[in-house]
């Protein structure tokens, strides 16, 4: 047999191999090599296939991110590019100020823009005070035989503001509190009770005003009209002020876990002095220091301005409470103990004789007697390191006993 005979041609297709199709060859051997050569080449086609298909995927992933790449930068670049065109558009604004309106910007000077022009860094959120603030002492020694110039109070306390304001500077406070203290010719004892007093409040984290009310002239005193009076003016240079606590100048606390705050109930934090022998006198007392809300005050109609000289005027405002459908909260007999610094009776503050009749007629005085009904004259507010002084003129006590 020659050479040409044995030559095969191998057929189109797989399915065509074999003695069925016709293929020559003795034995099928021509046959069987032309079968293998088929599936090897179309599983390199597939091969090819999958490939090209994996390249043109690549390709287009790599489009894809290129262009979002470029999108980025030219977004960030014109940021940039944006405020040379914004200032060309407006030479005139950028090169003078026009003083009649309100938000005209100053001249720029080709200097880089003062930081004031920028906005700053977000101020950070600071939690709440605590409702046990974790810096307190408890028990405190108070003497008052030491000197207490008050230079050296205003060394103690860097952290108070002229006007005697302090906010923590760690925390926020839950309440904003305005201390008011009746006051005339107790220039000694102030400097003590500032001396205690601002740490005491400090290390209970609040955030408070010191106000001295001070009465003009020398007639006859009258507690509880001057805090009328600190009431309505602590209001009128701070309206957030929710919190009045009401406090003797003559009297400093001897545990600062007596937390000068108000609650839902009017609060009197002097239960415990040491001339009474640390012992509540009687079941109604509510003088030296207390203190209440903003609402409840206003709900008794703040205080009687009708107790001129000393005595009955802290019974009036139990009264007050009483009739009010509130009740007295003190703190534990344990903590609040005060000590009282020793003076002589002031001049023109002689006991009341007429604070016995008048308390037992609260109930008719209170609506038309009180912070609707009080009058004044401001003389002087001065804001002083430690506290803010208020002069008031607030008259003299009627000749004839007032109706009621």
């Amino acid at each position: 047999m020659s050479q040409r005979e044995l030559e095969v041609t191998c057929p189109r297709s797989w399915e065509s191999i074999g003695p069925a199709a016709g293929c020559p060859g003795p034995l099928g051997g021509p046959v069987a090599a032309c079968g293998m050569s088929r599936l090897l080449g179309g599983t390199l086609e597939r091969v090819c296939k999958a490939v090209l298909l994996l390249c043109l995927l690549h390709f287009l992933v790599a489009v894809i991110l290129y262009f979002d790449v470029y999108a980025q930068h030219l977004a960030f670049f014109s940021r940039f590019s944006a405020r040379g065109p914004a200032r060309a558009l407006h030479p005139a604004a950028s090169s003078s100020t026009n003083c009649s309106r309100p938000n005209a910007t100053a001249p720029s000077s080709g200097l880089p823009e003062a930081p004031s022009a920028r906005p700053g860094p977000t101020a950070p959120v600071l939690p709440p005070c605590p409702d046990s603030p974790p810096g307190l002492v408890g028990r405190l020694l108070i003497e008052f035989t030491s000197p207490m110039p008050l230079e050296r109070v205003q060394r103690e306390n860097p952290g108070v503001l002229l006007g005697g304001r302090y906010t923590p500077p760690d925390c926020t406070p839950a309440q904003t509190v305005a201390v008011i203290i009746p006051f005339r010719h107790r220039e000694h004892h102030l400097r003590y009770w500032l001396h205690y007093l601002h740490p005491i409040l400090r290390r209970q984290r609040l955030r408070y005003g010191i106000y001295v009310v001070n009465q003009h002239g020398e007639d006859t005193f009258n507690r509880a009209k001057l805090l009328n009076v600190g009431f309505l003016e602590a209001l009128k240079e701070d309206a957030t002020y929710n919190c009045f606590i009401f406090s003797d100048v003559d009297l400093v606390p001897m545990d600062d876990r007596n937390l000068y705050r108000c609650g839902d109930q009017p609060r009197h934090f002097a239960i415990a002095m040491d001339k009474f022998g640390f012992r509540l006198p009687y079941a109604g007392y509510f003088g030296g220091v207390s203190g209440l809300n903003k609402s409840q005050f206003l709900r008794i109609n703040g205080f009687p301005n009708e107790y001129w000289g000393w005595g009955g005027e802290d019974d009036d405002i139990f009264n007050r409470i009483s009739l009010a459908g509130m009740k007295i909260s003190r703190p534990d007999i344990r903590i609040g103990r005060y000590r009282m610094i020793k003076h002589d009776r002031d001049k023109h503050n002689e006991p009341n004789p007429q604070r016995f009749t008048k308390i037992q007629n609260t109930k008719l005085t209170m609506k038309r007697d009180g912070i609707g009904s009080v009058r004044y004259q401001v003389l002087e507010v001065s804001r002083q390191p430690l506290f803010t002084n208020i002069t008031v003129d607030i008259g003299r006590p009627p000749s004839w006993p007032p109706r009621g």
